[in-house]
């Protein structure tokens, strides 16, 4: 695996590739990576001639700075896992190396996306994650990007991104990637505390609850039960449940036939905030 921290280096190098045609996989992340990251590569790998991973913590995207600072930093274990799976290039930059002195976010114009469910939560945001992917896919020029479903919203505030700025390449959606207990794999997961991390597996119990009770029950019903099952987890907090229009990610209120729809669910145990959604049939 070739390790790359600056973006001529990296440009140079990936200009030779595509000189050969060679087609280039792309998954950005923020590092502390797990099995989801790892299923996402694994994918990119079978669809692509080169894979590239960044790892950067995105200063911008963090409403919340504290969480910025508590960001769990493991650069050494994941170079170890990259290269257990053979992954072709990992690009770590600096702060400086993508910002310069610079560091703020663009603004941007997700056509409404941005202002659903997360983003009444996380001022900013999604202008951060914008800016963030934007400059890497700038860099890095790939054929195709992958995701993980986790951050659905996300998902389809990149793709809505690549659309508007008419991008030249693919964004690929990959399934939410589950610990065996159906716990949402995410690096957040290691700040839980044993008592935490025991009860975390019921914010997905909950959602294929309420995905089965969606079929019989208004959407109403749905969202009074999701409540009503928070208030009886004292170590869990409800922040939000939502269901909504999958492409257009607004809160529905009635179902209506012929549309896709999603629930969100945002919580926290302690200080760790914890999302996951599911699909859902009318």
């Amino acid at each position: 695996m070739i390790i790359f921290t600056e973006k001529h280096a990296l440009k140079v190098y990936l200009s030779t590739l595509k000189a050969q045609d060679k087609t280039i996989g792309f998954i950005p992340t923020m590092g502390a990576l797990h099995q989801g990251h790892l299923s996402l590569i694994k994918q990119a790998q079978q669809k692509n001639d080169v894979v590239i991973v960044s790892i950067f913590v995105n200063p911008t995207q963090f409403d919340n700075k504290e969480d910025l600072v508590k960001y769990p930093i493991t650069l050494e274990s994941d170079t170890k896992l990259l290269k257990s799976i053979s992954c072709d290039v990992l690009f770590h930059p600096s702060v400086e190396e993508i910002y310069q002195e610079n560091v703020v976010s663009e603004n941007f114009d997700f056509d409404g996306l941005e202002h659903q469910m997360e983003g009444k939560f996380r001022d900013g945001h999604f202008n951060g994650v914008g800016t963030i992917v934007k400059t890497l896919f700038e860099i890095v020029e790939p054929d195709k990007a992958y995701f993980g479903q986790k951050d659905f919203q996300q998902f389809q505030i990149i793709k809505k991104m690549v659309e508007k700025h008419q991008l030249n390449l693919k964004i690929k959606g990959c399934k939410i990637f589950r610990e065996k207990d159906g716990l949402a794999m995410s690096s957040r997961n290691t700040r839980l505390t044993k008592e935490q991390r025991e009860i975390a597996p019921f914010i997905y119990k909950t959602l294929k609850k309420a995905k089965k009770k969606f079929t019989t029950e208004n959407v109403e019903k749905v969202n009074e039960w999701v409540e009503n099952q928070f208030k009886k987890e004292p170590l869990l907090e409800l922040e939000y449940f939502t269901i909504a229009n999958e492409k257009t990610l607004e809160t529905i209120n009635k179902k209506e036939s012929g549309k896709k729809y999603r629930a969100f669910i945002a919580v926290f145990a302690g200080e760790i905030r914890l999302i996951d959604n599911i699909q859902l049939k009318n």
